[in-house]
């Protein structure tokens, strides 16, 4: 044939400045897309094979080499697929989003076949066969992404079933070459002459690198091999070129392609490892496919250990979301909910449709549905596992828990799931051990309406506090807030099972049954009474300090304590909003005293600077027994050692 010089077909010249500089964020990105089509001409190759001898006669081993050849500066992808004649180059790669994968596709939903792998998989049929591959290739702008690291590109192609080679040859400058050429085998071959400041894609270790993160899971093993080999190569070099040139860069193994039954727990494993670079194995494997309007397959991991991007909810990295083995991303946490962001996997679909980039999925109806899926099926999971191993979900939950609170605090579409998943420590429970919401309302004393919980940084602190004093002289058990985002949930936590959630540290908290609290009132009220003038004395002397001072209803050993108003914040809360550099409101709480403690009674009895001690340190005791700071250290040393030379 003679050579063809010829005009692209796109008529606004700036579709190809788009193509090449604007519709791919990566670079790197042209290796997928080279690596893809070739994927897809094999593809087609071994489908048409079925029914044409022609194309099946050589029966080869389905390949895709890559190789480079540093001093021209070239890199060739190649493949022994399907192949391309001059009218199909032409036609392929000569007009702008002309794909063959594409018609190819077309021609089959002609005869009735559905080639997507989607919704229409029981409907095909085509002279006998009843599978199709999936291509992922349908915008014919992929091949383009090429001229984003090379100046000039060839291809050289020669269609089984056909006769001769081929040869495409462009510099997208406005126009393509087409000529006779020389090919041993079916199949195409794409040269990219790389740019001077490209040649990064010269290095093996970069080629890997490329391959196992976007075509890993390619069914066709995908190979490097340097052309121009030094003459004084030694030998020891040599044997590991030609070990590392038989080794593919691509594990080929899309576990989550394969039935359970058919994959051993070892495989489930090292997958898991290849996929994470975590040394452990998985804590639990969560194989399953997603079925009806949307079909997906997923491959779903619960780690062994928590990593420090389990406290990093702004990273953005989630499940690694896979299009007919083709890797898309794992930067979209549109797949999962930020308090998932433990569950490591993968999500692969033929449903998902993408924009031509492949880097932006355009209908959101489709992935909401596919991530409610996915949150859904982790959270069976776990019921399951709290129903019939309680131990096994007590390791989990030590490690994860704390994100699982975050949903419970932030996610109103799973907060009913989550609140029967997360547990707390109680003030009647051993240390350490923690406890279902569910499990604390069956075990609350008669006559108790409310679920109590109080705040604290540390559960140590929290056992201690002076404000469980009442509530364990009438039997109620307290929940211990003591993980960072306790503080967050606390806030929207409202009732669970019917019941309220009640902070003993703030407001006006009664205890017992409704008789108890009658007396205690009437107690108080007396003894507030009684203690009218100290009470007046205490608030002069602590000025600003405190909103109130009043007799206590909570205080059974402690002489007092502190407690907030019933919308203030917490002692913890503020200083968390401090360390992370925002305004504080200010907050002044109320001073509870104990009038049956011994102490009170005498401190009630002092008059002048004594008394000014007294109160002063009371105040300070009070910020202890909670674990706050005292404002003056030193000052309130001084009194203590005062006291301890024989004052009150």
């Amino acid at each position: 044939m003679e050579n063809k010089k010829c005009q692209f077909k796109a008529e606004i010249a700036e579709m190809l400045d788009l193509v090449v500089n604007s519709l791919y964020s990566k670079k790197e990105i042209f290796l997928r897309e080279l690596v893809s089509n070739a994927s897809d001409a094999i593809d087609r190759a071994k489908f048409l094979s079925l029914t044409d001898k022609s194309i099946a006669e050589d029966n080869p081993e389905w390949k895709i080499e890559i190789s480079v050849d540093k001093s021209a500066g070239t890199l060739m992808v190649s493949d022994n697929g399907i192949g391309m004649d001059s009218a199909e180059l032409e036609k392929n790669l000569g007009t702008i989003a002309s794909s063959g994968t594409k018609a190819f596709r077309e021609a089959l939903k002609e005869k009735g076949v559905s080639p997507d792998g989607g919704a229409g998989a029981a409907k095909r049929s085509l002279e006998g066969c009843d599978s199709l591959p999936e291509l992922i290739g349908q915008f014919g702008v992929g091949f383009y992404a090429a001229f984003m690291v090379a100046d000039r590109v060839r291809v050289v192609s020669r269609r089984r079933g056909g006769e001769g080679a081929v040869m495409w040859e462009s510099t997208l400058d406005g126009g393509y070459e087409i000529s006779e050429s020389q090919r041993d085998g079916y199949g195409t071959s794409v040269m990219l002459h790389l740019r001077d400041d490209q040649k990064e894609y010269l290095d093996r270790w970069r080629v890997a690198d490329i391959i196992r993160r976007y075509s890993d899971f390619i069914a066709y093993p995908v190979t490097f091999r340097q052309i121009d080999i030094p003459a004084d190569e030694k030998e020891d070099d040599r044997k590991r070129r030609l070990e590392d040139e038989a080794k593919p860069l691509n594990t080929m193994t899309a576990l989550w392609k394969r039935p359970k039954k058919d994959v051993k727990d070892s495989e489930y494993a090292e997958f898991y490892k290849h996929l994470t670079r975590d040394w452990e194995d998985p804590f639990e494997t969560i194989p399953f496919s997603g079925e009806g309007q949307v079909e997906f397959k997923a491959l779903l991991f619960l780690p062994s250990k928590a990593t420090m991007e389990l406290f990093m909810p702004a990273q953005k990295r989630g499940l690694s979301l896979y299009v007919r083995n083709v890797f898309i991303g794992d930067d979209m946490e549109m797949l999962l909910p930020s308090w998932l962001r433990f569950v490591k996997g993968v999500v692969d679909s033929s449903d998902l449709p993408l924009n031509v980039s492949r880097e932006m999925l355009q209908d959101d109806a489709v992935v909401q549905k596919i991530k409610a899926a996915v949150t859904s099926k982790v959270l069976s999971t776990l019921e399951e596992m709290k129903k019939k191993d309680l131990k096994r979900y007590d390791e989990f939950f030590g490690r994860f828990g704390a994100v699982l609170k975050e949903g419970a605090y932030n996610d109103w579409t799973y907060r009913e799931r989550l609140n029967k998943l997360i547990k707390f420590p109680t003030a009647r429970g051993e240390a350490g051990k923690t406890v279902f919401l569910e499990d604390y309302v069956k075990d609350m004393a008669p006559g108790q309406a409310d679920i109590y919980y109080i705040v604290a940084e540390r559960e140590e602190d929290a056992r201690r506090a002076p404000q469980l004093e009442s509530a364990r002289k009438h039997g109620c058990d307290v929940l211990l807030f003591c993980d960072p985002v306790d503080e967050f949930l606390s806030e929207s936590l409202r009732e669970f099972d019917g019941k309220k959630f009640v902070d003993v540290a703030k407001g006006d908290v009664a205890f017992g049954s409704e008789e108890e609290r009658k007396a205690e009132k009437e107690a108080n009220d007396k003894a507030a009474g009684e203690l009218k003038g100290f009470i007046e004395a205490v608030k002069k002397e602590l000025g600003e300090k405190v909103s109130d001072v009043r007799v206590s209803t909570r205080l059974e050993d402690s002489p007092c304590c502190l407690v907030a108003s019933e919308g203030g914040i917490s002692p913890s809360m503020a200083r968390m909003m401090r360390a992370m550099k925002e305004t504080v409101p200010e907050e002044k709480r109320i001073l509870e005293l104990n009038a049956e403690h011994p102490l009170v009674k005498k401190v009630s009895a002092l008059t002048g600077s004594a008394l000014s001690d007294a109160v002063s340190t009371l105040y300070d005791s009070a910020l202890v027994a909670e674990g706050s700071p005292v404002p003056d250290g030193a000052a309130f040393a001084k009194r203590i050692a005062a006291l301890m030379m024989g004052g009150v």
